[in-house]
């Protein structure tokens, strides 16, 4: 079968293929991440060559635009019982980020003891040499952040979030230090705060036998708001798998 490739663009003479399109003969077919246009040139009368090859070409730059509009990279960082380490410890831009889950003893760990607690620790930590502004605490009210589940159900949060702080003061993290959200699994204050945010204690039952995890993924920036962010991270997915005993 007479065929021609030029990039996307594909050239055919098959009759099987043969279909209209703006009435001539043409078939577009859009695969994955690419536009392949099949013309019958012993179907096309000279006439219409020129129009058509216009056409291809004009749907060419269509797909390669599409095809540029990849999905943003997401860093995973994930940890389980397997795993050497017990703690995700990274450093991005500057900023350190760690995500943990503690004992009663305060010892960082993935395995615990049926009818004991644990605590849910978030640490942001300043890198750099100068302080660092960070308004951007939109990450504590998403549905995941904290949440704990199984391959199986979805056991939620060990909070509620009620409202952000009033306060206009300057949220810096200071050079070499630290904002911090650490909270039980039963927690059993009624409220509390942590980040510049206020929330409700839930008082979660202690978990069963079985094995679970913590995830949740978000873009953090650092800078004044309503301006460009000094850091942008992209992407950040945390988890963590842990087990009961």
């Amino acid at each position: 079968m007479p065929y021609l490739q030029i990039d996307c663009v594909s050239f055919s003479a098959d009759p099987k293929y043969q279909t209209s399109l703006f009435g001539r003969n043409i078939l577009a077919i859009y695969e994955t991440n690419r536009i392949c246009l099949l013309i019958f040139d012993s179907y096309l009368p000279k006439t219409m060559k020129t129009t058509c090859f216009k056409i291809c070409f004009v749907i060419l730059l269509i797909s390669s635009i599409f095809s540029g509009c990849k999905k943003e990279e997401v860093i995973l960082m994930e940890i389980s019982p397997e795993s050497i380490n017990t703690v995700i410890d990274k450093e991005i831009n500057g900023v350190a980020f760690k995500f943990c889950l503690l004992t009663d003893a305060g010892e960082p760990t993935t395995i615990f003891n049926e009818g004991e607690n644990f605590t849910l620790q978030f640490s942001i930590q300043n890198k750099t040499k100068e302080s660092l502004p960070f308004y951007d605490y939109g990450y504590y009210i998403t549905t995941d952040f904290f949440a704990v589940k199984s391959a199986k159900a979805d056991f939620g949060k060990p909070f509620k979030f009620i409202d952000f702080s009033s306060t206009k003061e300057l949220r810096w993290i200071l050079p070499e230090g630290y904002s911090n959200f650490i909270i039980p699994w039963k927690n059993e204050k009624n409220e509390f705060q942590a980040m510049h945010g206020l929330f409700e204690g839930l008082k979660q039952p202690y978990l069963v036998k079985g094995k679970y995890y913590t995830q949740f993924t978000y873009n953090f920036t650092f800078g004044d708001p309503n301006k460009k962010p000094d850091i942008e991270t992209g992407l950040l997915t945390f988890r963590i798998n842990f087990e009961i005993k």
